[in-house]
């Protein structure tokens, strides 16, 4: 027993020795197979670190982003058990209202739709309310001023002392807001945060109806409280009066997940860069092992085992990948504080960078694992050779069984399988990313080997010398045209998607530049207002292009359940927002241009029984309910019993005003109300002049310029494909340095066709031509096949995921395609320098040295 595990170590010391040897003497070529994997691992670690601080951050300052251990929230004052519950856990220890609203600025007569917020002193609790000068935080409470965005401020140019009216109360501004809980994100980038004193709400006048008011009451939490338990028990309660409640810890867990997601799919993004990368050590791996299959014979004629010779370069391919999964983990390591700085505007607190030892251990195991994985296949050549080999190499080994290749591709899906779940959680997700990456490679693999037999059975015989040269070149022993297509074609892809996608959302958003599309809503609009705010937008040679009447109202009741027995009802399938949401809607006697009929009829019939309404499909599929079924409204404490006559898709993306529910007209007409009116600026200019004369004439009225809104919607989408272009570029410089090593690996082959090809009288610039031709067909091939894939993917996202008209980015085609095959040329010429370089006899010297 001991002398068996004494020879057991003796050999496996051999092995390693001999993986040394052999590796330094091939030092070179193994480090551009490191590099292969380096920038995917880098990608994966830094954004798996990114996501893990993030995460951490969020948990440890869950409290400062709400300001409080928990609220309870509502858009409508606290009804009797509302304020039961809220006496019953000790009383608010502070409340604040929140609404939108125009702001004036007298100093330079600018108008601005912010966020106004009316908060009770002491809060926030915890975090810190970050002003400019420092005391404003406290002393605007005494001295009933305001706090302005410091955005705002640069803006318009504000200082300390200036004066914003704010619906009918003039406030001096006692500093500027640079942050405050709830005061982060996309909200605040479309209305920013103005804080005035809780009492001073009421005066401003814009408490009324219509109005869109937020009613929240925080507590501190006692030592014997439970917040996971409250939320559990209270919750329930609150959702019966159309009221909530948040923890600080349910907060950050939405946050995270919210964020959780953007990192999930920048992950795989790195992943697939981290495919390729294997993909490009596949490939090197197997011109490696044929080079070495002589030096294997050798072996066995000495007396090695299969095992012994599989196991020393095994050794090699594992030591390679760990080896770049530590320069890879360093790298992401450095890479991951460059998110903070990109997704900055976009997160509410300060995010601070820390070591993540989960990132560092994924990195590793990934750069050896997949290394091993992806190598295996060439790796299995080893295990067939045969010692009478010496006296000939076989260019193909046969002996290699299809089942060893299909056990092999097998093991290599079920871990991209498994490694995807991990990230995404979900296995219908997992399975759909690795069937789309099998769909990709298995068309780029396909088409490229497609490509290279037609052109060895229709060869152009009639080009010249060195075009035919470099078409041969495709299809010659250890040609690389496979996987440089692979490399180029799915960075080409990655990006190529993301212009495609962007250009979908912009184009659901964008504001059509005709004079009959709104531009330019206004909100709030009394119902003794709108005569008076119609002749003013007349006065300004405008012309009104809607005026919709908007009545609130609540479900009260589903086909024959009521909402509050839905709400405590855990087996219902109706959901949760359907029973808790106060909708807005409208009449009218039309369908509008983003409306389109899905089942039943016009409800034109308001003389019925019952009140004929029409739903839009989401609300008919989220309650459950069908033409035909009766739904009970609760219209401001009076209840009205419809029938859903009509249901309708909606067009949401479209900028116009759109509706879930609609009456006919002549039912809701004497119904308390408000309005919406909208008009069409035909410049920036214009929107403002018309908007200080609106403000100034009717305080309360809130003003919506869409063409502003767009730009936050521009530049959040810019940020983001920013970002995703920074993930995909990994691609492309995983391709780069797939390019580089097969170009290296494949040196020695075309060092003997230079030298022959010299001998026989070619010139360096000749060979030159041959070597720009080659490239460039294999560039053209993978970026036109990567811009095709890209075209048939962003089509069906339109198609079945936005359902949009699909209108093709001219950037792909124009920009895109001609710089990665540029690129690919460039990247090519440089690896053959020396090989063009060279002289003939001192290349043979070379080898033969």
């Amino acid at each position: 027993m001991g002398t068996n595990r004494l020879k057991g170590k003796t050999h496996f010391h051999w092995i390693l020795k001999m993986a040394w040897r052999d590796g330094r003497a091939s030092g070179k070529r193994l480090l551009l197979f490191i590099g292969s994997i380096v920038l995917g691992i880098a990608a994966v670690v830094s954004i798996q670190s990114f996501s893990e601080n993030l995460k951490d951050n969020i948990a440890l300052q869950s409290k400062a982003l709400m300001g409080a251990d928990y609220r309870i929230d509502s858009n409508q004052p606290p009804s009797t058990k509302v304020q039961a519950i809220i006496d019953s856990l000790g009383g608010a220890n502070a409340k604040s209202i929140g609404f939108p609203s125009m702001a004036v600025f007298p100093k330079n007569g600018n108008t601005k739709l912010v966020g106004i917020r009316g908060v009770e002193p002491g809060y926030p609790f915890y975090g810190d309310l970050e002003t400019n000068p420092e005391e404003a935080a406290q002393t605007y409470h005494k001295e009933n001023t305001a706090l302005v965005d410091a955005t705002v401020m640069l803006q318009f140019n504000l200082k300390v002392g200036d004066s914003v009216k704010i619906g009918n109360t003039m406030f001096s501004i006692a500093g500027s807001l640079v942050s405050a809980p709830g005061s982060n994100g996309v909200s605040a980038s479309i209305a920013p945060p103005i804080w005035i004193p809780y009492q001073s709400v009421q005066s401003t006048g814009l408490v009324q109806t219509g109005s869109r008011i937020r009613y929240e009451y925080y507590f501190l939490a006692n030592a014997k409280q439970n917040l996971e338990e409250l939320d559990k028990v209270v919750d329930p309660q609150l959702d019966v009066e159309n009221a909530d409640l948040d923890t600080h810890l349910s907060t950050g867990q939405r946050l995270g997940r919210n964020y959780a997601n953007f990192g999930n799919f920048l992950n795989l993004v790195a992943f697939i860069a981290l495919l390729l990368g294997c993909v490009g050590i596949a490939s090197s791996v197997h011109i490696y092992i044929k080079e070495k299959l002589r030096s294997v014979a050798v072996l066995k004629c000495l007396g090695a085992t299969r095992n012994q010779t599989f196991l020393i370069y095994l050794v090699q391919i594992a030591a390679m990948g760990f080896l770049g999964g530590v320069l890879g983990v360093l790298a992401g390591i450095g890479l991951q504080y460059v998110f903070p700085s990109l997704l900055q505007d976009y997160l509410p607190f300060e995010l601070e960078i820390g070591f993540v030892p989960q990132a560092v251990i994924v990195g590793l195991v990934l750069g050896v694992l997949m290394s091993v994985l992806f190598a295996l296949s060439p790796l299995m050549g080893t295990w067939f050779v045969s010692p009478l080999q010496v006296l000939r190499v076989q260019e193909d080994n046969r002996a290699q069984s299809l089942e060893t290749k299909f056990l092999v591709l097998g093991a290599i899906v079920l871990f991209v399988f498994g490694f995807a779940f991990w990230l995404l959680g979900r296995w219908d997700f997992a399975l759909y990313f690795v069937l789309g990456i099998l769909f990709v490679f298995l068309v780029l693999g396909g088409v490229a080997a497609g490509f290279m037999r037609l052109v060895k059975r229709f060869f152009p015989t009639q080009w010249g010398f060195a075009a035919r040269q470099s078409i041969l070149n495709l299809f010659r022993p250890n040609n690389q045209t496979l996987v440089l297509v692979l490399a180029i074609g799915v960075g080409t892809f990655l990006i190529s998607t993301l212009y495609f996608t962007k250009d979908v959302l912009l184009s659901r958003t964008a504001v059509e530049a005709t004079a009959k599309t709104p531009n330019l809503v206004l909100m709030d609009v009394q119902t003794n207002e709108k005569e008076a705010a119609a002749a003013r937008i007349k006065a300004s040679g405008m012309e009104v292009l809607n005026n919709i009447p908007i009545i609130t109202m609540r479900m009260h009741q589903i086909k024959d359940r009521p909402v509050r027995e839905l709400i405590l009802d855990t087996t219902r399938t109706v959901n949760r927002w359907i029973l808790q949401h106060e909708f807005r809607v409208t009449y009218r006697d039309y369908l509008a241009n983003s409306e389109t009929t899905v089942a039943g009829t016009w409800p034109a019939d308001n003389q019925a029984d019952v009140i004929p309404i029409s739903l839009s499909e989401n609300v008919a599929k989220d309650a459950k309910v069908e033409v035909g079924d009766r739904l009970v409204f609760n219209v401001q404490g009076v209840l009205m019993e419809t029938v859903v006559a009509h249901i309708r898709t909606v067009d949401w993306a479209q900028m116009q005003i759109n509706f879930s529910i609609i009456f006919p007209s002549g039912i809701l007409e004497n119904a308390p109300q408000f309005h919406v009116l909208t008009t069409n600026a035909a410049n920036p200019e214009a929107s403002a002049d018309l908007q200080r004369k609106l403000v100034k004439q009717f305080p309360t009225v809130s003003i919506i310029d869409l063409r502003q809104v767009l730009q936050v919607v521009e530049g959040i989408l810019g940020k983001i494909s920013w970002v995703i272009n920074f993930m995909a570029f990994f691609s492309i410089l995983t391709g780069i340095i797939v390019l580089i090593g097969s170009v290296r690996n494949s040196k020695y082959q075309r060092i003997k066709e230079s030298v022959l090809l010299r001998t026989l009288g070619a010139k360096g610039n000749q060979i030159l031509r041959i070597s720009a031709l080659e490239y460039l067909f294999l560039g053209l091939l993978g970026t036109v096949l990567g811009v095709l894939l890209a075209l048939c993917c962003s089509f069906l996202l339109a198609r079945f995921v936005f359902d949009s008209v699909f209108v093709p980015s001219w950037q792909p085609f124009v920009i895109v395609l001609p710089l990665i095959t540029l690129l690919v040329v460039v990247i090519g010429l440089w690896n053959s320098k020396t090989v063009i370089s060279s002289p003939p006899l001192a290349v043979l010297r070379k080898e033969t040295t």
